[in-house]
């Protein structure tokens, strides 16, 4: 089954199309068997069908991608976020060919969490992932779709933040990339000043803006990731807005990127 964006690539004149290729080409030489962790949820996931697309390319050309998703701002419902959102994510990939394998962090052992405070009933904070299910997928060149549920060492489930379960598996797998598709263009020196986005941060750079107190709240949790993940192998982290079409495809294979690039 062909994709969308190849068959407008083919619809295109032969130069542009030339240049597209001869530009894409150095960065799928450089991320091919290369790990690409992505956190995929809130508005974002009004984009399915084009990120679905992103990710079966980057497999195609070489890349590992790894899918983490939450809920979705409609769904609160543990359960039906497992049945429902992780079914609609694998689906869409699987539309054009059988890749994608539908997971939670309770298989196998994925995620294993303690309790963050009775007081707030089961909401759990990662503790241990166990990386075995996912290098064998990954081996066998399929892409991990996870749902961020998670379990203690008696086996009670627990429901844990997306953004900090996708940066556990980001340094547990060693990726080369941790990205996390927002509704946002990026990160913003001003959060009230949209002309005050940044392309490029360094994590000593971001550790300082957390402890700064000048974040939104939504925004913390995946800088506080990005920070303990570049301190943990993982080689870049990316803020992305899922909006824009094809973002992923845009950050990964041309010049230009999109959003706010974390570096070491």
């Amino acid at each position: 089954m062909s994709l969308p964006i190849v068959d407008a690539l083919l619809e295109i004149g032969p130069e542009a199309k030339a240049s597209i290729l001869a530009e894409a080409l150095p960065y799928i030489r450089e991320f091919s068997g290369k790990t690409v962790v992505v956190k995929y949820g809130g508005n974002a996931m009004s984009d399915l069908q084009l990120f679905a697309q992103d990710v079966v390319l980057m497999r195609l050309v070489g890349m590992n991608p790894v899918v983490v998703h939450g809920g979705g701002p409609q769904i609160t419902d543990l359960m039906k976020r497992l049945g429902k959102v992780n079914r609609e994510v694998v689906g869409a990939i699987n539309r054009h060919g059988p890749y994608a394998i539908g997971l939670s962090g309770e298989d196998a052992g994925l995620v294993t969490v303690r309790q963050r405070d009775p007081r707030l009933g089961f909401v759990g904070d990662v503790s241990r992932i166990n990386t075995v299910i996912l290098e064998k997928q990954i081996a066998e060149e399929f892409i991990p779709v996870i749902a961020t549920i998670g379990v203690d060492e008696e086996g009670q489930t627990y429901n844990v933040n997306a953004d900090t379960v996708a940066g556990a598996i980001a340094e547990a797998l060693a990726a080369e990339k941790l990205v996390y598709l927002t509704n946002v263009p990026g990160l913003y020196g001003d959060l009230h000043d949209e002309d005050t986005l940044i392309s490029q941060v360094t994590a000593a750079e971001l550790a300082a803006l957390l402890d700064s107190g000048a974040l939104s709240e939504g925004m913390v949790p995946k800088i506080r990731s990005c920070v303990s993940a570049l301190g943990n192998g993982v080689g870049r982290a990316h803020l992305l807005d899922g909006r824009i079409p094809h973002a992923l495809l845009l950050e990964c294979f041309t010049r230009q990127g999109v959003g706010t690039m974390v570096v070491p």
